[in-house]
């Protein structure tokens, strides 16, 4: 019995270090978020001139440990620490014009962060993609160029992100900027974001398909799809 005891306050107290944890990371996220995110703009200047903040938020992601059967918290820690890395992968080389003038920034640049050295391809492609069929993940992780869907002034939290990825996927789906359609011509320009992840949404039909389960003014589904040029010029503030 004694040690059944112990054994239940070791798991509760595991359980309640791990919410503070999590809570702690949500919530420094979230005001990190507020403080230097503008209309889906980045004041990369500002935080490279007070980078402490972003370097403790990050280093404390460590002591954390997601499990995959909590979904919802996951997928929000991951989504946050990816954005944050990002963010943190252009302000060590910053002043850059875009992130692909930064070799290896995707693929081989490590970041020390949920007890891993990873790359931020191995958050997107393994932790996420890899672990979960949601092509709306598309709309949330931002990659630093203005071709992305805006990164936004809050962080993603486990009780709100089903609501968050809808409405990311469903303001960029609405945008002209990111689906230009020529209703005249029966053609419409996608983002290659939608030609470099085809797989992801065309599970239940082809692109069209999918992007009109979020429009409000609906696609003509035998229009011509093209792609038009990914814009890598970097979100900063302007």
């Amino acid at each position: 019995m004694k040690y059944k005891i112990i054994t239940l306050f070791i798991l509760c107290f595991t359980t309640i270090g791990f919410a503070q944890n999590t809570d702690a990371f949500f919530k420094s996220s979230d005001a990190f978020f507020k403080e230097y995110v503008t209309n889906g703009r980045v004041n990369y200047k500002a935080i490279k001139a007070n980078s402490a903040e972003l370097e403790k938020i990050l280093a404390s992601t460590n002591s954390i440990t997601v499990a995959k059967s909590d979904a919802n918290t996951y997928q929000a820690f991951w989504i946050n620490v990816y954005n944050l890395s990002v963010i943190k992968g252009i302000v060590n080389k910053y002043p850059v014009k875009s992130p692909l003038d930064i070799k290896g920034f995707f693929d081989k640049t490590k970041h020390s962060v949920g007890g891993k050295k990873i790359t931020l391809n191995d958050i997107e492609h393994k932790l996420l993609r890899g672990q979960f069929n949601d092509a709306r993940f598309h709309f949330v992780l931002v990659c630093a160029g203005l071709g992305c869907p805006p990164i936004i002034a809050e962080a993603y939290l486990p009780n709100t992100l089903d609501a968050q990825l809808e409405t990311q996927t469903r303001i960029a789906l609405n945008s002209d900027e990111f689906i230009k359609v020529n209703a005249r011509k029966k053609r419409v320009q996608l983002s290659e974001i939608m030609k470099w992840y085809k797989e992801d949404f065309t599970q239940s039909g082809n692109e069209i398909d999918f992007i009109n389960k979020y429009r409000k003014e609906k696609i003509e589904k035998k229009s011509k799809i093209s792609y038009y040029p990914y814009n890598w010029k970097l979100n900063q503030t302007k």
